[in-house]
């Protein structure tokens, strides 16, 4: 095998790694729209009020000194991770469904559930819900529910 160099000018069909990649504008042809994703979060004008007001569980990891507030929202924080912290019952709907329910999650058992919730969310409670949530849903139930024959 022998290599040969050929200049910029005669080496017109560069491949693709070359190429300046086109902007992403409905002009280029192969434009793919972008969609915007907004991340809710806790807005907490006043920490020591908002919790004052909140259960034990969240009383006790105030105290404890595991709560940040960064650019107006509150994450919580353990010994090697800093999660998003939520209070709102919706959001945290939305993770369970997103945890357990979502064609990416695929109705996974209660504790692939509980993996997938820890590593992206905290609020007080937690793995009771999530708990809850997996005995609750309806097609694990089906799913899971004894297929053997009584043979009395």
């Amino acid at each position: 095998m022998t290599i040969v160099h050929k200049s910029r000018n005669i080496h017109k069909n560069s491949d693709g790694l070359r190429r300046w990649a086109l902007e992403n504008t409905p002009e280029n042809p192969a434009w793919v729209p972008q969609e915007e994703h907004h991340i809710e979060g806790i807005c907490v004008t006043d920490i020591g009020t908002e919790f004052n007001n909140q259960d034990e569980t969240w009383k006790k990891a105030y105290d404890e000194g595991r709560f940040s507030l960064l650019d107006g929202i509150l994450y919580h924080r353990t010994k090697n991770t800093c999660l998003m912290a939520l209070t709102d019952r919706a959001l945290i709907s939305t993770i369970l469904n997103e945890c357990h329910d979502s064609l990416s999650a695929g109705h996974l058992s209660e504790d692939r559930t509980l993996e997938r919730v820890k590593i992206c969310s905290w609020w007080a409670n937690w793995k009771k819900d999530v708990s809850e949530y997996c005995q609750t849903c309806g097609r694990c139930q089906k799913a899971n529910r004894a297929t053997h024959t009584n043979l009395e």
